[in-house]
């Protein structure tokens, strides 16, 4: 059972952490479904990686429904917990499936849709599982779970068109927004800036962070180029893999203090994601990468 289980714990933790948007209640919940599944008399199980995934997304809707509460509390904009994929977690790291669908962005989109919205996007559009596949997980017809996934991503307007680049790219346009921000190149920011940009950050009530999301270019600028006329001289700036995507985080005295991310769109920053809440950052530790 263990070496069975092991060969389908990649795609049980892509379908947890996508759908929860926190690393330890993903792993928590693919220890729980191999603890029962373990348990359970599979020989009549005709689809063992549908009766997972299934297992799996039930009780990720059921940890939905009780955070859902929490989060009607939540002092600021909830941002999901970072994924460092580097070295520090390499291993956590070769779990995730699809990968092009991991970024802060697309999982802070998650959070606009309901909990059955969500497991349908996610099992068809991240893992590519086929509608049979999705009907039997979900209990719903193939046409019904057709017909969720077009809503859906109609519901959140994905373009990969205009938002798809390659870490490469990606990177080079971060790096020279730190350069600018470090500089205080304000007509560099202005060009690498979206007009539109919103910056959202998440300290939940435990770090100093902006409660509300921050609209327009001049504001962010003003934001940004406050904060880092205010940060400690000593701050290590470090580049990272954060979520499949080029990210910076912040360290003092070797600790973690914010991690940010970026969604890049038509080669300006559209979003910026910061996320300054220690809970969310403990799985960060610091190293070369």
């Amino acid at each position: 059972m263990r070496e069975l289980f092991d060969s389908y714990r990649p795609l049980l933790f892509s379908i947890a952490y996508r759908m929860l948007g926190t690393i330890v209640d993903a792993e928590d919940i693919v220890q729980d479904t191999y603890v029962t599944a373990s348990k359970t008399n599979l020989d009549h199980i005709e689809n063992i990686k549908a009766y997972l995934c299934k297992m799996t997304t039930n009780r990720c809707l059921d940890v939905i429904k009780s955070a859902r509460k929490k989060r009607e509390v939540y002092v600021g904009p909830w941002l999901p917990e970072p994924l460092v994929m580097d070295n520090t977690h390499k291993d956590l790291a070769e779990q995730i499936i699809g990968k092009e669908y991991l970024s802060t962005a697309y999982l802070y989109m998650m959070e606009k849709l309901t909990p059955i919205e969500r497991t349908i996007f996610i099992l068809r559009e991240a893992l590519s599982l086929d509608y049979k596949e999705i009907a039997e997980i979900t209990e719903k017809t193939d046409a019904n779970c057709r017909k969720i996934f077009s809503r859906t991503k109609q519901k959140i307007n994905i373009d990969q068109n205009e938002t798809h680049f390659t870490y490469e790219e990606n990177e080079h346009i971060v790096t020279n927004f730190l350069k600018a921000l470090s500089t205080e190149n304000t007509q560099m920011l202005t060009q690498l800036l979206s007009e539109d940009v919103i910056l959202y950050s998440d300290g939940g009530g435990k770090a100093i962070a902006a409660t509300n999301p921050i609209p327009t270019r001049s504001k962010v600028m003003i934001f940004l180029l406050g904060i880092a006329k205010k940060g400690p001289k000593d701050a290590e700036v470090k580049l990272s893999n954060i979520n499949g995507q080029p990210g910076i985080i912040i360290y003092e005295n070797k600790v973690p203090v914010s991690v940010t991310t970026y969604r890049i769109e038509n080669n300006k920053v559209k979003e910026i994601y910061i996320i300054r809440n220690p809970d969310k950052l403990t799985n960060v530790s610091y190293g070369l990468g």
